[in-house]
């Protein structure tokens, strides 16, 4: 594992290799944090891990907070009982820990903490130039270490939070809420259930792949993304298998970071309508993602022939085409036991008119391939539902 211990510098500072969480007192300390809050979920505050690291940062003398009272889909109410904790505690910065939920509460925290009285988090929602209501100067300093690999949070600019008053997940962006540092160490991701190393990491693919099929100029991403994917192919079954493979391991860490800056390009229908069905059932988001993956693939097939060509040559899947990538994705998720359609998690059709209605105004469809109407998002919703490809 000796070569994968590096650091790079895009697009934020980034520490990798397996026992670099022992640096995280350091880069605390280089961002000025005396006190900084931990924000997790509550699954990992009960864990070992989180205890290990709070003690770790007081031995190197930080004076370092816990805060993990975060859904698995965070809402408003978790950001601002987070800001509460952090001005309570007199805490000057952030380490966001954890998969997506702890990751996006945290940055969201972090944007929040220090802006004036009276600005609500919802005049943060991207949408226009809301983002310059902040002060980008009061955004504290945040470091960033995932435990799963699948939303790439740790290197986005945005939060999805749930507004729970209007049963709506609103993506929160600034510039500015990018942490500073990120740390991947695999060995923080052994211990994840198999089921939950397969939905976030077809939530990295989702990245990639919606990434990769956006229609607008990007090559960097581009190249991101298609390279994101290669090492989804070659290692999420890897992980999925032995969750003890740190190459393995790591890897998916990469494809996952990977997959959050490629999607600077866009994101698309899978995303618009996994934002809507997470709001009104509280769904898994890397599942969601999981299991529109092909019908979305379906139902954009006439916009995305070249791009899936390519892609086909790149992964090595025979007869390049978009038939040929929906079968790769079929077959990956039978490897990983992702059911096949969302009636398999607990979603009825009951608010499928609604559910079409909320992902057209999604800012994910802004970039699908096909401008989507209303009806359109609500029959490929019917199709994922029922399991009709």
């Amino acid at each position: 594992m000796s070569r994968y211990t590096t650091s790079w510098n895009y697009p934020s500072a980034i520490l990798t290799g397996a026992g670099r969480i022992r640096d995280l007192p350091a880069q605390c300390r280089e961002l000025g944090m005396t006190a900084p809050l931990l924000i997790t979920d509550p699954g990992l505050a009960a864990l070992p891990m989180v205890r290990e690291v709070l003690d770790h940062c007081a031995s190197e003398g930080l004076r370092a907070g816990l805060f993990a009272e975060i859904k698995g889909n965070p809402t408003g109410a978790n950001v601002i009982a987070g800001v509460d904790a952090f001005r309570q505690g007199e805490h000057d910065g952030v380490i966001a820990f954890g998969g997506g939920s702890g990751l996006d509460a945290a940055k969201a925290v972090a944007l929040m903490a220090n802006q004036r009285d009276g600005l609500s988090l919802w005049s943060l929602e991207d949408v226009g130039d809301n983002w310059k209501n902040a002060d980008g100067d009061a955004i504290v300093p945040l470091v960033a270490v995932p435990t799963t690999a699948g939303t790439g949070s740790e290197v986005g600019r945005a939060s999805v939070i749930t507004d729970e008053a209007e049963r709506v997940k609103r993506i929160i962006f600034h510039p500015g809420m990018v942490p500073a540092r990120v740390i991947l160490d695999p060995t923080l991701t052994v211990g994840l259930p198999p089921a939950v190393t397969a939905a976030t990491g077809m939530d990295a693919l989702s990245h990639c792949l919606e990434a990769w099929c956006a229609p607008g100029y990007h090559p960097m991403a581009e190249g991101i993304a298609v390279e994101g994917m290669r090492r989804v192919r070659d290692y999420l079954p890897r992980a999925y298998a032995h969750g003890d493979d740190l190459e393995a391991r790591l890897n998916m860490l990469v494809a996952s970071s990977m997959g959050a800056t490629a999607f600077q390009r866009g994101l698309g229908a899978m995303h618009a309508l996994a934002h809507p069905l997470g709001a009104l059932y509280d769904a898994h988001h890397g599942t969601l993602n999981a299991i529109l993956m092909p019908y979305v693939l379906k139902a954009n097939e006439r916009a995305i022939g070249e791009p899936m060509v390519r892609l086909c040559r790149y992964l090595d899947i025979r007869q390049p085409g978009t038939s040929s990538a929906i079968d790769w994705v079929l077959e990956l998720r039978e490897r990983l036991a992702i059911p096949h359609d969302l009636a398999a998690i607990g979603i009825d059709d009951a608010e499928a008119v609604k559910i079409g209605e909320m992902a057209v105004v999604d800012p994910s469809a802004a970039s699908n391939p096909i401008a989507f109407t209303a009806e359109d998002y609500q029959r490929i919703f019917l199709a994922a539902q029922q399991g009709r490809l």
